[in-house]
Parts: C-alpha cells; structure tokens; sequence
C-alpha cells in the first residue's frame, strides 16, 4: 500500500466567467414627431461625430410657423416700443403698457417653441458613434415608432459577466482582467472592473460584474461573446490524489490508516485541480490516506503501507 500525509498547502481556484460584450452607448436612432425624410447624410457603418445631423425630415410647415411666430413677435415689439414712449406723457395706462409687455413674452415664448419644432425636424447623433443599417428611405413617412438606423459608441466595449459569490472577496473595482473571444483566440483584450451589483443574486448566487476594454481598433463588437479567467489563492488547503477516493452511492469515501489498519472515512469535496481533489471536510491534516490498493481495503483490515509524498 502506498499511503500520503496530508499537509495544509496552496490551492487556486480557477473560474471562467461567460460574458457578452455591449457598446459603451447604444441606441436605436427615431424621430421625435411623424414627417417625410426628406435627407440621409450618412452611410451604412459610417464613423460620426456627436451632434452631425443623420436625417433630415419635412420643414415646410414647421418653417410656416416659425415665419409667422417672428412677425407676430416683431409685431409685439412695434407696439411694446411706441407705448413706453406713451406712457411717459400718460396716453397710455400703466395696465395696458403692463398688458403689452405680457404679449411680447408670449411673442417670444412662440418664437422659441417653433424653432424647437423646426429643430427636432433634423436628427442628430447624441454621440459619436458607428451608424449601423439604414432602415428609411427618401421619402418615407416616419413616426416616432420608426427606427433609422443604430448607433453604438464602440471606442470602449463594456464586458457584463457573473461571478460565484465565493469570489466576492476576489473581484474589485480597478482590477485588471484579460478577456478572450472565439474570433481572436490568441488574442486576449486587457481591461479592468469598473462596477460591481451590490446585491448578489438569490437564485444562482452569483454577482454581476462590468467591465470595460479599450476597443480602439474596433476588433470587438456588440453581442460578441467573451471568457474571463478568475483565479483566487487560497492557503492551508488539505488536497488528496483524485486516486484515494472511492465513489459510492453518489458519495466519496476515503480510507486513512489508523493503529496499522485501514479506516474508511466519508470526506466532502471542494474545488479541483488536475491529479487532485480539495477536502473541505472529513480530513484533519496529519491525516494518513492510502492513495494505492484501496479496491483490496475495508474498514478494518491490517495494512502495512509505504508513506508518499
């Protein structure tokens, strides 16, 4: 029989995390009220800048209202002017120049509230960002529930992923990690946490985490899936050859020697590593465990053994 001591030693646990990579910004491009495209200044996958005007919709009427708006205000302010100029000699009442005063705010207030109609006329990108397919045509009539085209800011690629709650203690904002996809295998993204939930799930007990990765290449996109290798040291760890263990009935028993004979011992199992399996419990260190010959043992036989390391 050969036989190993158990020693307290270094473990990792190792964990990969699955995780779907997400724009920095993403939104479907609409309009604010129904028209006529009446222009489309971009191409499909076309790089753009915050605030450049993506579609261009019919103005005609809105255009209308902002003419008439500033003559009925330049209209206000004719009358506004000539009546302080009369109500210095008392032709005009104080209540009435008071009155003309109101109508010139609302003069004005109707002037900026047409120029807003007349500007959400134009859509324009919120931020910079790649525009994905076009959806419209000229003149097509849409309405707030058409969608344009996309826009993503994809400079930085943000990765959402979940950890075990054993690892908690592990994961912290500002920590560096290396994430790899399918598409470039051999090629690992380097980024670091930037946020953690403050809750860990009930269900699966597990953490969502995110993280950004600098994507000034554009190599990833969104929707790509990713891998994310955790690992976390733990010390005084008590490991065993997976060959000690004897499987039973979904249980895992070991046999320790003990005054010379053979003791049978029901152990729990943690994490794993190749060759060898943690003992979360049932094992003290110190621990005598027959790695070798343990299908020819029963609780209580005699045995001489040869201790390994």
């Amino acid at each position: 029989m050969i036989a190993q001591r158990l020693e307290p030693q270094s473990f990792i646990d190792s964990y990969t995390a699955l995780g779907t990579a997400q724009a920095k910004e993403s939104i479907e491009v609409t309009v604010r009220s129904s028209s006529v495209v009446t222009g489309i200044n971009f191409r499909e996958g076309q790089q753009v800048r915050a605030g450049q005007v993506l579609v261009e919709l019919d103005t005609r009427q809105e255009a209308a209202s902002l003419s008439l708006a500033e003559a009925q205000l330049k209209q206000a302010e004719s009358q506004y002017r000539r009546s302080q100029a009369l109500a210095a000699t008392q032709v005009v009442s104080a209540a009435d120049l008071d009155q003309l005063e109101a109508n010139l705010a609302v003069a004005r207030a109707q002037v900026r509230g047409a120029r807003a109609r007349l500007d959400t006329l134009s859509v324009r990108a919120p931020f910079a960002g790649v525009v994905g397919l076009r959806k419209v045509s000229l003149g097509d009539l849409v309405s707030p529930d058409t969608v344009i085209t996309t826009l993503d800011d994809v400079s930085t690629i943000k990765l959402g992923f979940s950890i075990p709650e054993t690892f908690m203690d592990t994961v912290h904002t500002g920590m560096p990690i290396s994430a790899v996809t399918a598409v470039y295998p051999d090629r690992p993204f380097v980024g670091e946490v930037t946020s953690i939930d403050s809750r860990v799930d009930p269900v699966t007990r597990s953490v969502a985490v995110i993280a950004t990765l600098p994507n000034a290449g554009g190599a990833l996109k969104p929707g790509m899936f990713m891998t994310v290798k955790l690992e976390k040291r733990r010390e005084a760890v008590l490991l065993i050859a997976e060959e000690s263990l004897v499987p039973r009935e979904g249980r895992q028993y070991v046999f320790v020697v003990e005054d010379g004979k053979a003791a049978e011992r029901e152990v729990v199992l943690g994490g794993r590593t190749p060759g060898f399996a943690e003992i979360r419990s049932g094992l003290e260190a110190g621990a005598v465990v027959v790695t070798e010959g343990t299908q020819r043992l029963h609780d209580g036989t005699p045995v001489s053994v040869k201790t390994g390391t």
